[in-house]
């Protein structure tokens, strides 16, 4: 398993970070190709730049089956990079633990295991190559992780358990509460606080949760409301509460003096920005009639606001997708 790269293909001089896609197929193409991208020798190339894939390609949207059909023959032949999204590592567990004893959430994976039923043993070769993927890039000049870049974890994880073997690897990832499972949790699903006083909330996807989604770059923060990123608000009696010391210190701060990062998951919505001058999410619900969104990365280290580029994603039809053959 390849967990990390600095590595890049030669003659590469720039780097198409894309965020995440859910089965947005036809739109991934309509991207690819506002980007200079085309389809030769069977697979999406640029003869410049490479696309680098933030993760959750799966899972939700109509033309999963296509959509990895895409990306994975452009990373196994150089034209792109992909990190593990937190939906492929739950298709990791799902399959790897099935009839262990092993309690997984199966609506996540629903949608894919519809789309793969006629493809067994095709999806279980994805599955296999999911488990190939890196965990985080240290690309030239910036850093990309599906959700949370959290250096000591990183740093833990480079001196102590980089040389794993695939199969211990994913043999420890599967043991909960060992570090590679929280390593794994952490950099694929991000930093998280309780909600107070045992209170739960209904997430707009139907979930209920006990706890709310953090950011990991906050300055300062003082209350709640300072460190929430999650589409579903706070009730504002939750949200201005303040942070206690124990809570402030165990909260990530990723610096300015830092090299760019960017990541995906965090369902945001409106018009592509950077969340502050090194720190882009580039995941913009496209699976929810958002956007597909990428950002033209050139070895700058302020974020630029005219190197976003996205389409905006209307909803694609299952059976459009089957009528053009792409399924």
């Amino acid at each position: 398993m390849m967990h990390s790269s600095t590595s890049t293909a030669q003659g590469i001089k720039g780097f198409d970070i894309i965020g995440d896609i859910h089965g947005c197929a036809q739109s991934l193409v309509r991207l690819l190709e506002r980007l200079g991208y085309s389809c030769q020798k069977g697979f999406y190339q640029h003869p410049s730049r490479q696309a680098v894939f933030l993760g959750d390609i799966i899972d939700r949207g109509p033309a999963i089956r296509r959509c990895v059909q895409l990306i994975r023959p452009m990373v196994e032949q150089g034209a792109a990079v992909m990190v593990l999204g937190n939906h492929e590592l739950h298709a990791i567990a799902y399959e790897r633990l099935r009839g262990k004893g092993a309690t997984t959430n199966d609506r996540l994976i629903e949608e894919t295991r519809q789309q793969f039923e006629s493809y067994e043993a095709e999806w279980q070769s994805h599955i296999c190559w999911f488990e190939s993927l890196p965990i985080f890039l240290e690309l030239p000049g910036c850093r990309v992780v599906h959700a949370c870049w959290d250096q000591t974890m990183i740093t833990q994880f480079k001196q102590d358990f980089a040389g794993l073997s695939s199969r211990d690897f994913w043999q420890s990832a599967m043991t909960r509460g060992s570090f590679i499972s929280r390593f794994l949790d952490r950099l694929t699903r991000g930093t998280v606080l309780p909600l107070p006083d045992g209170r739960s909330l209904k997430s707009q996807d139907g979930y209920v949760r006990r706890f709310f989604r953090t950011k990991f770059w906050a300055e300062k923060p003082a209350t709640y409301r300072d460190v929430v990123f999650q589409p579903d608000p706070l009730p504002e009696d939750i949200a201005s509460r303040e942070l206690d010391a124990d809570e402030k210190n165990n909260l990530l701060n990723y610096g300015n003096e830092e090299p760019p990062i960017f990541i995906g998951h965090y369902w945001l919505s409106g018009e592509p920005r950077a969340l502050r001058p090194n720190v882009a999410c580039l995941d913009y619900s496209a699976v929810k009639d958002g956007k597909l969104v990428a950002y033209r990365f050139d070895g700058e280290q302020i974020i630029q606001a005219d190197k976003f580029v996205w389409v905006d994603v209307a909803k694609e039809i299952l059976n459009d997708s089957q009528e053009h053959g792409i399924l």
